[in-house]
Formats: structure tokens, C-alpha cells, sequence
């Protein structure tokens, strides 16, 4: 800061000089400058916002629509059995509807993320529950993450490989629908649940109640028959 004097009625009188700028144009300059900043930080601000935006859209997973697959194949008498699964990849879930010759429809529901098969035969007011072993994942597998844009299977029954798989039914293993997961809740609601474990077959003295036949993709039909296990 400089010191300057200047003459008023006979005296001198102390006062500030500014090197010869207006005092005005030095407090003008700083408003703008601070406007400038202001601008440019909101400015960075809102790229950063869209880029963060734009990352975040990218990465969420886009939900993938169900779809209808149908299998055709003879059975051992030379009668077509028709078949549909909805497959739901997104869930992991596969949902047979099965007809029988008689044109009777029943549903097997697999639950591939909690390792369940759930039966409901038809006009049964009964759910059988059954955990799924590798022989089931490996069926199922071609359907959830084998991209196909085939529609229609039509199975060769001389080809096809055909298996039976017995279920023993565990009656007083009654399982409340409640503590199901949704899928299941939804396919067994009003409808007694029980558990089922896999045997060599039911012996001289039981009966096999009913069987529910399931054709893959893959080329192999296994038909699932029940029998109770005694309490």
C-alpha cells in the first residue's frame, strides 16, 4: 500500500493510493472471478453425476422374459405325449406341464436355486417334495443356460433314453406351505405337502400309486412313479 498526500485548504491530508487502479475496478474483478469457479465446480459436479448415473444403469441386469419350450414324444405304446416348460432364467426355475394320454395335466415344478422338485399330480390336492440330485441338475441344465431360440422339441422314441425313478412317500413328514419358498407356495396352495426320498423300487407288499412322465430336451424321458412308505 502506498502513502499519499494531498493539499485541501492550506494542509495536507493523509490518504491511501492504489497504484493508479480504480479502486472500483479491483472490487469488480473478484465478484467474477468467483462466479467463474462457481460454475466450473457445478459443472464438473454434474459430469461426475451422469457418469456415476450411466455406470450404474450399465450394470444393473436386465430381467430376462420367461420362455415356452414344447417336447413331443411317443411313448412305449406309439402315443404322442405333448409337454410344455416355461423357463424362467432369471429365477431359475422350470415348470413342466405334463399330459398324460388320458389328456390329464399334471406339474413339476423345479426350483434350481433351492434344489427342489416339487410334484403336483393331477386332480391331487397333494404336493411331493423331493431335493434335487446331479442326474436332476443335468437335466435340467440345457433348458436354463444353454441359449436356444428352438421352440418345439420333437423327440425320436427309438433315440430317446428312457429311465424310472421310484419315490417313496414319507406320509407323516407333512410339510406346512408356509415355510415354502414363493414358486412353491404358489403351485401347493390349499394342498397337503410331503416330503419323498428316492428308492430302489417299492417292494412285493406296496404299490405304486401313480407315475408322471417328464421328457427333456436332452433326449431322455424319466418317468417318476410314487408309492407311500409305511408311517
Amino acid at each position: 500500500m502506498v502513502t499519499c498526500w494531498k493539499r485541501s485548504e492550506n494542509r495536507l491530508e493523509e490518504t491511501q493510493c492504489t497504484d493508479g487502479a480504480p479502486p472500483a475496478a479491483l472490487q469488480s474483478h473478484f465478484p467474477h472471478k468467483a462466479f467463474w469457479v462457481s460454475l466450473s465446480a457445478s459443472l464438473l459436479l454434474l459430469v461426475i453425476t451422469l457418469g456415476l448415473t450411466g455406470h450404474l444403469g450399465l450394470s444393473q441386469p436386465h430381467s430376462q422374459p420367461s420362455q415356452i419350450v414344447r417336447v413331443s414324444v411317443q411313448d412305449q405304446t406309439g402315443v404322442v405325449i405333448n409337454q410344455s416348460a416355461v423357463v424362467d432364467q432369471q429365477n431359475d426355475l422350470v415348470t413342466f406341464s405334463v399330459t398324460s394320454p388320458a389328456n390329464q395335466t399334471s406339474t413339476v415344478l423345479f426350483d434350481v436355486k433351492h434344489g427342489l422338485i416339487c410334484y403336483k399330480p393331477v386332480d391331487q390336492d397333494t404336493c411331493f417334495l423331493q431335493k434335487m440330485e446331479e442326474s436332476d441338475y443335468d437335466n435340467v441344465h440345457s433348458l436354463l443356460h444353454e441359449q436356444t431360440h428352438q421352440s418345439h422339441f420333437q423327440l425320436s422314441g427309438n433315440e430317446t433314453q428312457r429311465q424310472t425313478e421310484f419315490l417313496g412317500v414319507l406320509a407323516a413328514s407333512q410339510v406346512e406351505v408356509s415355510t415354502l419358498e414363493e414358486p412353491l407356495q404358489a403351485l401347493c396352495h390349499n394342498s397337503s405337502v410331503h416330503w419323498t426320498r428316492r428308492a430302489n423300487g417299492p417292494g412285493k407288499q406296496r404299490l405304486v400309486y401313480f407315475c408322471i412322465d417328464i421328457c427333456f430336451p436332452s433326449n431322455i424321458c424319466v418317468s417318476v412313479c410314487f408309492y407311500y412308505l409305511p408311517e
